[in-house]
């Protein structure tokens, strides 16, 4: 009988000792009681590539994110924050605008992609040379022709700011700001940007239907795009040839202009078609203004070279319905809501 009690007393004790351990842990994970946010995946979407294991989401954390996305001071002169170039109003890219506008007058060589569903990509920009949130969101700060600025500058301007301060040492546990903390928050900004509430969503829910022209267009989008675009990210990342002429001015080789390999010659990322309808300009240069002009050039522009993809060595053969119909579905791929969504919106 003694020995039962003394087992007993055992097992409540360790269970104190555990639960102590177990909350002490969850304590110093989250020091200054953040909201810890869950990562949104959508329905049918896949796993994610970047689950924030180095960078927990939290509410504060994503909104300090937001308030330097909207912030001039992030550039040289005040004039070019995240936002100037990344447009809630076309899915965060460059509203109706081949490249957009820099520092000092200065024009971007590309057009700015646009920035949604980041979480599933593993590598970024139209030449794929950089592999995280992190190194991606640096470059445009320090570009010259971006923002211009460096992080000694930008940090002397966020210090000076009593409400940066106490956001970053509540975050951070530190008032000293860092390039780190810098690119930690609009990393969560960015990278909690999801978009899946189109139309062409609702209807794979089986909650609304197609027109017979969206349903055709969805037929010809399987048949002839879907290799490269593929469901549901509307993209597979991969680097390709489209047979796009070079712009002679520009003189943009894609990848071959980071690797000096011919092969990468003419070889852009494979941009998603989420949101297509309202992101104009296209293309990694902006030359295209409409749909009509980027189907257009698959039926009857695709230029020849060596590092060609095998997959459009002889175009995409639409008729002109045909070419209107697959438009209409891409349409449905507009998510409104996401447009209008108040947590990415300017605070």
């Amino acid at each position: 009988m003694k020995k039962s009690i003394l087992t007993i007393a055992l097992l409540i004790v360790s269970v104190i000792l555990v639960s102590y351990g177990l909350g002490s842990c969850r304590k110093n994970d989250n020091p200054n009681n953040l909201t810890l946010l869950q990562q949104e995946i959508p329905d049918g979407f896949p796993e994610p590539v970047y689950r924030f294991s180095d960078n927990p989401l939290t509410k504060e954390a994503v909104e300090l994110g937001r308030q330097l996305f909207y912030d001039g001071r992030l550039s040289l002169d005040g004039n070019y924050p995240c936002s100037s170039c990344h447009q809630q109003i076309a899915a965060f890219g460059t509203y109706e605008h081949d490249r957009s506008h820099g520092y000092n007058g200065s024009h971007t060589l590309r057009n700015a992609p646009v920035l949604f569903n980041l979480a599933w990509q593993d590598k970024f920009h139209w030449d794929g040379e950089f592999t995280s949130l992190f190194n991606e969101a640096a470059q445009p700060i320090n570009g010259h022709i971006e923002m211009a600025e460096s992080f000694n500058g930008l940090i002397n301007k966020l210090q000076k700011d009593a409400g940066y301060r106490k956001q970053f040492k509540k975050i951070f546990r530190t008032e000293f700001i860092s390039p780190e903390h810098i690119l930690k928050a609009l990393a969560q900004f960015t990278g909690s940007m999801t978009s899946a509430n189109s139309k062409y969503d609702r209807y794979k829910k089986g909650t609304i239907s197609f027109t017979a022209q969206e349903e055709t267009g969805y037929q010809l989008f399987l048949i002839h795009c879907n290799s490269c675009h593929r469901e549901p990210l509307f993209t597979d990342y991969s680097l390709r040839n489209i047979g796009l002429p070079v712009d002679n001015f520009l003189n943009d080789y894609g990848k071959m202009m980071l690797t000096l390999d011919p092969a990468d010659s003419l070889k852009f990322k494979v941009p998603t078609l989420r949101n297509v309808y309202i992101s104009s300009n296209y293309m990694h240069d902006g030359r295209f203004n409409t749909l009509a002009q980027c189907i257009n050039h698959y039926r009857n522009g695709v230029q020849q070279s060596p590092t060609l993809d095998p997959l459009l060595a002889n175009g995409i053969q639409l008729t002109d319905t045909e070419a209107t119909n697959l438009a209409l579905f891409l349409r449905t791929l507009t998510d409104s809501s996401f447009l209008h969504d108040t947590r990415y919106s300017k605070p």
